[in-house]
């Protein structure tokens, strides 16, 4: 047991020693310390900053972004557009508002403008070259929103016709060797368009790699020879982690497998509510006159039930609920865990124990336990273990390859293999129930 009295008396100096709002945050965390329990987080309160709260100057010194990876060209001189994140379209004005690249066609389409492609390059920003600046991105400071001019060269998306054409060339062949049958007239054009924030810019990545995974995983599952949907869940909590649920599994609930990926979940509280509906089981099927299950009619009952596998991807960096359900779906036999050991935080908090100036050092107050594991579900301090271990490469995954989601298609596809989730086939024409004719001449 902790002694909260002597822990009070030997941390009291330090708050005497302590000068501002962060450094007494210093000493809460390490007193939170001593529990040796996760959830416990310190932040919020009354901090000294030049910028006073006040938004307008917090935006005066964010580095805006064009919502594009870019390659600095001193052939070009100026930087290539290596990449433009792209996200569903069919859930484009989700979750608030839509965002996409500025440079992108969606963008610009509204404005009359073309949208640049990979291989186009940017040579100015406001009217200065983009050279003159050890980066970028220094042109772009306290522009988000703002309408900026860009000077581009359209390498790719190609010039337009009515502007006086520059004849450019094109920068030397690897091998050395002469360029000039590669000439090309290129235009530098002015481009108008608006830098996304920071936060936005990474919601529209975060987004993009969403949406690239899922079109990965219908590839790699269609080569596999069966079908598959794929849920990715940033966190648990509220109105946007249900939504992310419903946009991925009710579209797929009819497919053989299907894959949740809880990598990188925040946690949240809605783990018994995804558990209740991948517990439902079909167990009475549809057909009508004309349609049946396997032409567009009702399916089956309980409605929307999941019938084939599933396999939950987890990492070092899902946590809180995002482990309650890992280990829900474990315990309860509904899917296998591939992935890293996660972050290890079994015990719950309300996060309404704040202080008086408005910040907070949360408490860990809520335990869980069951009889299998007792308190912390095996989780406190020690994180879900998945059945298959398998880890992404840094350098792998910088490159684009994601080694856990292709295992995961390959335990899917030996699933599968072994234990088949095939249609029911109906029991045949129904058996003739009518009166006999001699029972219709009946005088009785």
């Amino acid at each position: 047991d902790i002694k909260w009295g002597q822990v009070y008396e030997r941390y009291l100096p330090l708050v005497a020693r302590a000068s501002k709002r962060e450094e007494l945050d210093d000493v809460l965390r390490q007193m939170a310390s001593e529990l040796s329990a996760l959830h416990v987080f310190v932040y919020g309160g009354e901090y000294n900053t030049p910028l006073h709260d006040d938004i307008s100057l917090e935006m005066a010194h964010e580095v805006s972004s064009l919502g594009a990876t870019l390659r600095r060209s001193v052939e070009w001189a100026g930087y290539v557009v290596t990449s433009i994140p792209e996200r569903d379209q069919d859930f484009a004005l989700m979750d608030g508002k839509a965002i996409y690249s500025p440079l992108s066609e969606d963008a610009l389409r509204m404005s009359g403008q073309r949208g640049l492609e990979v291989g186009d390059v940017i040579i100015g920003v406001n009217g200065e070259s983009v050279m003159n600046v050890p980066s970028i991105h220094m042109l772009l400071r306290g522009m988000a929103g703002k309408s900026v001019r860009l000077e581009v060269l359209r390498i790719k998306s190609g010039p337009s016709p009515l502007l006086t054409r520059i004849i450019r060339q094109l920068p030397p062949k690897h091998d050395g060797s002469d360029s000039k049958d590669d000439a090309k007239e290129v235009t530098p054009e002015p481009l108008i368009a608006a830098p996304l924030s920071p936060s936005d810019a990474a919601h529209l990545r975060y987004t993009a790699w969403e949406w690239r995974t899922r079109n990965a995983v219908k590839d790699l599952s269609r080569k596999a020879g069966f079908t598959a949907g794929y849920i990715h869940l940033r966190d648990m909590s509220g109105g946007k982690a249900a939504d992310a649920f419903v946009r991925g599994f009710y579209p797929d609930f009819d497919k053989q497998a299907l894959i949740v990926d809880v990598r990188h979940n925040h946690g949240g509280n809605i783990d018994s509510w995804l558990l209740d509906i991948l517990q439902r089981r079909a167990w009475m099927y549809w057909q009508g006159r004309a349609t049946n299950i396997t032409n567009g009619g009702l399916g089956w009952d309980e409605q929307f039930a999941f019938r084939g596998h599933i396999v939950v991807l987890i990492d070092e960096k899902t946590s809180s609920d995002g482990e309650g359900f890992s280990r829900g779906m474990s315990e309860l036999g509904l899917g296998k865990l591939i992935g890293t050991r996660t972050w290890g935080g079994g015990i719950w908090l309300s996060s309404d124990n704040h202080l008086v100036d408005g910040g907070i050092a949360t408490a860990p107050e809520i335990g869980t336990y069951n009889k299998k594991f007792g308190w912390g579900l095996g989780i406190e301090n020690m994180g879900v273990e998945p059945d298959i271990w398998i880890d992404n490469d840094p350098y792998q995954t910088y490159g684009g390859r994601d080694a856990q989601l292709e295992k995961a298609i390959e335990v899917l596809k030996d699933w599968l293999e072994e234990e088949p989730v095939v249609l029911p086939q109906s029991p045949g024409r129904h058996r003739d129930m009518s009166l006999h004719e001699k029972a219709k001449r009946c005088s009785a």
